[in-house]
């Protein structure tokens, strides 16, 4: 099976502050990882680190055979990474057809196809980010993604703030996005519960390091051993 994804030994971080301590991990083709790990452990970070937002120190990056020390932000985009970022930064200025219409790429998905997906979305086509509600901006953020026709999605939290109801729909395309796809995906998510029953395979990150990685299912079966690695037992019980 081929490595859309390989990280190996990466030391990476901000101004000189390390944040990630030789991380390794590698993400085959069409399948799906849950990063897992307590706030602040670096999970934000390693995203950031795929899409060249880092300083790397040591290590290596390689998306699709290609080595992306040398690559800038816009290129590993272009070569289909598609990043969600935790903050959503859709354009508060631009409408929703407008914020799908900058980062449009040829291939299968279309405004079009977004608004199938989200609803709410084609709805509210006309209005512009800054009138969306929480949950309206998150499937923006996802469709801009998607609209770039990427190979792999890095979704950053991306159920956070919203109500339980949004966060179903939210599961669900996600579930619609790689089955109609078969999209690479990183997914961080704090409710370790709905990543672990997302994803096939789970990291977990401590102190900026990969303490255990593995089967979503060894997990789920344990929750006394989850609720050990990510030190947050409620999380786990929630």
């Amino acid at each position: 099976m081929s490595e859309f994804l390989e990280i190996e030994n990466v030391t990476a971080g901000y101004a000189g502050n390390v944040v990630l301590e030789r991380v390794s991990l590698s993400l085959p083709a069409n399948s799906s990882i849950a990063l897992l790990g307590r706030n602040g452990v670096g999970k934000t970070t390693l995203l950031a680190t795929v899409m060249g937002l880092t300083r790397i120190e040591a290590g290596r990056v390689a998306f699709d055979g290609a080595d992306l020390a040398k690559v800038p932000t816009h290129r590993r985009a272009e070569l289909g990474i598609g990043y969600v970022p935790q903050e959503r930064e859709i354009f508060s200025s631009l409408t929703v057809q407008e914020n799908l219409k900058v980062a449009t790429r040829e291939g299968e998905w279309t405004s079009d196809r977004i608004y199938q997906l989200f609803p709410p979305l084609a709805q509210r086509r006309s209005n512009f980010g800054n009138q969306l509600s929480g949950g309206e901006q998150q499937m923006l953020a996802v469709g801009r993604a998607l609209v770039s026709n990427p190979k792999m999605l890095l979704l950053d939290e991306p159920f956070e703030g919203l109500a339980p109801v949004i966060v179903d729909q939210m599961v669900d395309a996600l579930e619609s996005i790689r089955k109609a796809s078969a999209l690479a995906m990183i997914l961080v998510e704090h409710h370790a519960e709905i990543a672990l029953q997302f994803a096939k395979g789970a990291v977990v990150l401590d102190r900026g390091q990969v303490v255990w990685g593995g089967d979503c299912a060894e997990l789920r079966a344990n929750p006394d051993k989850l609720a050990a690695l990510i030190g947050i037992e409620e999380e786990v019980r929630r």
